[in-house]
């Protein structure tokens, strides 16, 4: 039984070219991309399925006024791709925000005529953060569909550490504040049909919670407390891309072990490393073959549905009631 891939990205011909076009510079040239690239590392890495997806910059460049046409052409593209390979590709669809009736328009378009697995979002969009009170008919519409919203991390705003590039640290960083700003609003909770998935194991959330959650309990509201911060979290779903198994001990304690999947970030993560990880976790005796199970496919399974573009189990959304 193959490995799920639920952080596999891809990069259209037509995307690229309008990165191009708005003169995007993400700091390293994009790296090159392809079906059979995807499908070679795919079967190197013994990946039955990847579900696809966009990453950063999305589909809002400048003012956004092209982003639900670009997310348009993003996500048909990646419907083509799993039309063609059903077998063997899914997707998360990009969406316009921060318009959010744009992006209601493209969920729709997406879930019901195109077949997706869910959404993906970044992390912040221009500075702006996943607001629980503007996104709020968002969150509504995927608790009331049962899907999962993919959370990507991108550029933080505010200046960078010279010889630190973003995907070193501030990715993981820009995770935890999105998840914090979240766990806060106890939005996991309230649209508790809807999955959200955290890439990179969550960034440094695993190792810090107890930080975290103290903090967030003393800040917030008087009737907010510690566990109420924890169990938010402990709500996510959590990939594993670029994550090294000495992460997974703090990992499991915050997600339990039906709730953290596998990922590979190709091919924003370059060649060897994400071989590398995939054999770390594959040879660590420590973590045993049922737990290796559930992380490979198991939990994706339960997750997206028997294959990528449809429901979750039934099981899964009478749990997270």
């Amino acid at each position: 039984m193959g490995r799920i891939d639920t952080h596999h990205h891809i990069i259209p011909p037509e995307y690229r070219r309008w990165l191009q076009r708005r003169g995007y510079d993400a700091g390293r040239p994009l790296p090159d991309w392809s079906v059979p690239g995807s499908l070679a590392v795919m079967d190197e890495l013994g990946i039955d399925r990847a579900v696809t997806s966009v990453s950063r910059p999305g589909v809002t460049l400048g003012d956004g006024s092209d982003a639900p046409q670009v997310a348009r052409q993003v996500n048909e593209f990646c419907a083509e791709l799993a039309k063609d390979r059903p077998d063997r590709f899914g997707f998360f669809a990009s969406l316009p925000l921060p318009d959010v009736a744009a992006s209601l328009v493209e969920l729709e378009y997406a879930l019901d005529a195109l077949g997706a697995s869910g959404a993906v979002v970044l992390t912040n969009v221009d500075g702006h953060y996943l607001d629980p009170v503007r996104y709020e008919p968002l969150f509504a519409e995927l608790h009331r569909r049962g899907s999962v919203l993919f959370i990507h991390p991108t550029h933080p705003p505010g200046p960078l550490v010279d010889g630190v590039p973003p995907m070193i640290a501030d990715f993981l960083l820009d995770t935890v504040r999105a998840a914090c700003k979240l766990a806060q609003a106890h939005v996991m909770s309230t649209y508790h049909q809807a999955r959200f998935l955290l890439s990179h194991g969550g960034g440094f959330l695993p190792y810090a919670v107890d930080r975290l959650a103290s903090l967030l309990a003393y800040v917030g509201p008087d009737d907010e407390t510690r566990h109420t911060v924890e169990a938010e979290l402990s709500r996510c779903y959590y990939d594993i891309a670029l994550t090294g198994t000495r992460a997974l001990p703090s990992l499991l304690s915050v997600a339990g072990p039906d709730r953290i999947v596998f990922g590979s970030d190709f091919p924003f993560a370059p060649s060897p490393l994400p071989q590398e990880f995939a054999a770390a976790f594959d040879t660590d005796t420590s973590l045993g073959d049922e737990l290796r199970r559930k992380i490979n496919r198991d939990n994706a399974t339960a997750l997206l549905g028997d294959r990528p573009g449809s429901r979750p189990h039934a099981a899964v959304l009478d749990q997270e009631g």
